[in-house]
């Protein structure tokens, strides 16, 4: 995959990132367990607020329950005293009382069952959670699994253009060491055999026969000047004596 490509698709991968929140499940699950939570944290604070006003009507049918005995007594306090009619107001407020009793009684059963509902579905709720945590974590390291293992085979891949590179170097390589211990190996054979400095030496054939008569030349000439020389000598002493 050409630079070009891999940019392309970094690009295409990072919009349908932002377009679509599965291009990261790991993000995913865990959101989806937020959520969850979330939802039993509502649950929560619906029983608080379903006990809250049931403890609210318990303590008005308590304050209900009171005000019926007073009336009672005082009714009875009234018929004592022979007052027919006070005795009669009062019964008459500990009936609005007892029903008003009744009332109450009845909102907080339905908000017992509310709460005892609320109660139950918390508990599942709560228990569906650990499990989902449970197989969230589970699919979790499944998928960094899978995506660590994506991420090696890619380097693997992205690496082939390389190691071919570095196999032809050492292609390259391994012929040069060849060739220089060839090289050496023939030289050493020359060396032996005694023709490597001919070798070396291998020149124009015609400059090497005009050196070799030049030199002939220089060796005759002093040689002819030496033997004047000595006659000359020995001409002088024959002379002397």
């Amino acid at each position: 995959m050409s630079l070009l490509r891999r940019f392309a698709f970094a690009i295409r991968a990072k919009l349908n990132a932002l377009l679509n929140r599965t291009a990261d499940p790991a993000a995913e699950l865990d959101y989806s367990y937020e959520q969850m939570r979330d939802e039993l944290q509502d649950v929560t604070r619906g029983i608080a607020d379903v006990t809250t006003q049931k403890k609210r009507l318990e303590i008005h049918r308590t304050r209900l329950r009171s005000n019926v005995e007073k009336h009672d007594t005082q009714a009875r306090a009234a018929l004592q005293e022979g007052r027919d009619d006070l005795a009669r107001r009062a019964l008459e407020k500990k009936q609005v009382n007892v029903s008003q009793i009744t009332e109450l009684t009845g909102q907080i059963d339905d908000l017992q069952e509310t709460q005892d509902r609320l109660v139950g579905k918390r508990a599942e709720l709560s228990s569906q959670i650990e499990q989902f945590r449970t197989k969230k974590e589970t699919m979790k390291a499944r998928y960094q699994a899978a995506e660590a293992s994506a991420r090696v085979s890619e380097a693997f891949t992205g690496a082939g253009d390389t190691m071919a590179d570095v196999h032809r170097s050492i292609e390259r390589a391994t012929e040069r060491t060849e060739q220089m211990e060839a090289r050496a190996a023939a030289l050493e054979e020359l060396e032996e055999s005694g023709q490597l400095e001919s070798v070396l030496d291998d020149g124009d054939s015609i400059d090497q026969e005009l050196d070799r008569l030049s030199s002939e030349r220089a060796v005759d000439n002093e040689l002819a000047t030496l033997r004047a020389e000595m006659d000359e000598r020995d001409a002088v002493e024959e002379a002397a004596e």
